[in-house]
Formats: C-alpha cells, sequence, structure tokens
C-alpha cells in the first residue's frame, strides 16, 4: 500500500506542472478574489465556470494561502471564476456549501475535516447535480460523500512515517499537539505517530490563540520529565513550540517535529531547530482540485479512478530543505 501511495503521489508531482504549461467570508489569508492574478500564459478557450473552494481555514494559518494559490493558479489556466470561502466550524462551512449551490456554480471542492456535518450540505450539491471534490481532509469519507476524487496525503500513513522515523532516532515519549479538536486529519497523523511509538501522547490546544497554545504546551513541557520530543501539526504551531522548547533551555532534549511547511519553518529545519516536517504539498491540492473540475466540465473525466490522489507525504530535512527554500520563498511550498 506505500508503494501505491508514493507512486502516486509522484505522478501528481509530475503530472500537475505539466497541466499548467498548457495554458467573501475567507477567516484566514488574503480575500477572496476571481482567481485571475495567479499563473503565466493564455486562459483556456473554454467557456467561463464557476468553482466555489471551500475549506476549514482558521485565522492566521499560513497553510491555506498556499492550497488558496494553487487553486489560482489552475483557475487563471482553466478560465474560472474561483470563489474562496472558509471557516473552521463545521456547521459554519455547511452553510458556506449551501451558500455555493444557491450561486449555482459549477463545482465544488471542499475540505472534510468534519465530515459529519457536512454530509448533508453536500448531498444537496451531488442532488442537484454539481460535481465535487474533496481535498486535504477526509480521505477515507470523500467517496462516501459523494466526491468524485480526493486529493491529499494518507495522514495516518504520514503520521506513521513521522513515528518510525522517531523510533529510529530512539524517541520514546513524543507530545503530538493538536491545535483543532475533532478534526480527523490531525487525530489520524497523531493516532499514525503512535502506531509506531506507543509511548506518544496527545495534548490539545485551541489554534486560533497562539498565545495560549504557546503557554499550554510550555506547562505540559514543565510537568512532562520523560517528554523527548514534541509534534507540531502545522507550520506557525510547531514555531511556537520552537519558542518553547528554547525558552525552558530544553533544546538538547526535545526534539521538534512538524507537519506541513513554510518559509519560516523552512529556515527552522535549515538552522537545527526543528529536526524534519512531513510537507503534504498544498499548491498541489489546491490545483489538482480547481483543475479536476474544470476536466469534468471539459471532457466528463474523473481524475483519480474513483481513488485519492495523493499529494504526500514528503519529508523536509536538513538534506534537502536548502533546495525547498526557493519554492517557499515564492510561496509555493
Amino acid at each position: 500500500m506505500k508503494k501505491i501511495s508514493w507512486r502516486k503521489a509522484a505522478l501528481v508531482a509530475a503530472v500537475v506542472p505539466m497541466l499548467a504549461l498548457s495554458a467573501c467570508s475567507s477567516t484566514g489569508g488574503k480575500p477572496a478574489d476571481s482567481g485571475n492574478a495567479a499563473g503565466g500564459g493564455q486562459a483556456a478557450s473554454t467557456p467561463r465556470i464557476k468553482i466555489a473552494l471551500i475549506t476549514h481555514a482558521g485565522p492566521g494559518d499560513t497553510f491555506w494561502d498556499i492550497v488558496r494559490r494553487g487553486a489560482e493558479e489552475a483557475s487563471a489556466k482553466d478560465n474560472v471564476e474561483l470563489l474562496y470561502t472558509s471557516d473552521p466550524e463545521g456547521g459554519r462551512q455547511a452553510q458556506l456549501i449551501q451558500q455555493a449551490i444557491d450561486q449555482k456554480v459549477d463545482g465544488i471542492a471542499v475540505t472534510l475535516a468534519k465530515p459529519d456535518a457536512l454530509k448533508d450540505a453536500l448531498k444537496k450539491a451531488t442532488d442537484a447535480g454539481i460535481p465535487v471534490v474533496s481535498l486535504n481532509a477526509g480521505e477515507s469519507v470523500s467517496a462516501q460523500l459523494g466526491a468524485f476524487t480526493h486529493f491529499g496525503s494518507d495522514e495516518r500513513v504520514a503520521g506513521a512515517a513521522v513515528g518510525a522515523r522517531l523510533a529510529a532516532e530512539g524517541v520514546a515519549h513524543p507530545i503530538c499537539v493538536i491545535h483543532e479538536q475533532g478534526n480527523v486529519s490531525l487525530e489520524a497523523r497523531c493516532a499514525g505517530v503512535k502506531s509506531k511509538v506507543p509511548g506518544s501522547e496527545i495534548l490539545y490546544v485551541t489554534g486560533t490563540d497562539m498565545t495560549q497554545v504557546s503557554s499550554t504546551v510550555t506547562a505540559k513541557l514543565q510537568a512532562t520529565q520523560g517528554a523527548d520530543a514534541i509534534i507540531g501539526l502545522g507550520a506557525p504551531f510547531t514555531l511556537t513550540m520552537v519558542k518553547a522548547v528554547e525558552s525552558l533551555h530544553l533544546k538538547d532534549k526535545v526534539k521538534v517535529v512538524s507537519f506541513d511547511l513554510n518559509g519560516e519553518l523552512n529556515q527552522a529545519i535549515i538552522d537545527g531547530k526543528v529536526v524534519f516536517t512531513v510537507d503534504q504539498q498544498p499548491w498541489l491540492q489546491g490545483y489538482g482540485a480547481v483543475d479536476a473540475l474544470w476536466q469534468n466540465k471539459r471532457g466528463g473525466f474523473k481524475l483519480g479512478g474513483g481513488q485519492p490522489v495523493l499529494t504526500g507525504p514528503a519529508i523536509v530535512d536538513q538534506s534537502n530543505a536548502a533546495d525547498v527554500l526557493k519554492f517557499a520563498a515564492e510561496g509555493i511550498r
């Protein structure tokens, strides 16, 4: 199964750039626009269509800026009007799906972090004949909720990869920090770690309040003498944990590991403050989701053949962080 996952990830990495050559209520990132500012070259000659991208982005989480840049570049290539909205609360995300249905969009790309809250709204979308793809979260329930494919990483596999590497380095008691309780992808990451390192434990923090993240992590590290690693599940949260570890003078005792990536975290890896991160390549998720909906409208194509299209996991550590840095500086890694 792992061989298939890595093969699919490589296929996506190869295919998406080739495709590129053929050419509001957001709570995080910049204000919504039509998606035509990014990318170069001439747009597709196909009729203009309208696609809604609806995520569970939280305020200040730079991860979603990268997803959105990918979606905007695909929109520019495909002659798509992109309607981007987001809300971290499941019920309000469902309302955004209904809003997209009312706007008579030609396709919906949606994250499924809290799938139970979205299932009724997504059924209304598919009943209305609107094609749906999912991205980032909810791979295991994507097909059940009517999406014809999913773009993202197998989060339990990614978590197990982190756990296996930590176990090989002698880590026995990592703390896996979940910044959004109830998010199925974050829970899967920590479960994957625990499958390889049974002594791992979960710490819940409020990701919308970085001061609380810092104080909770600091208190936990002070109270847990045997902790030998701390795992952040998003770049901004991990960078806050780096400061907590340094303030307690635990750099030589507690390894800092992460999921996801931005330019600052990439530099922290180069500087030795973070050991490694697991990059799910969010730009590919945004690009692939929009492009798949356009391909579906263009020729009835269903990318993935009914299976998820994997965009990760990809390990970034000191061996390759310098190479990745130039892409992080462009805001696509």
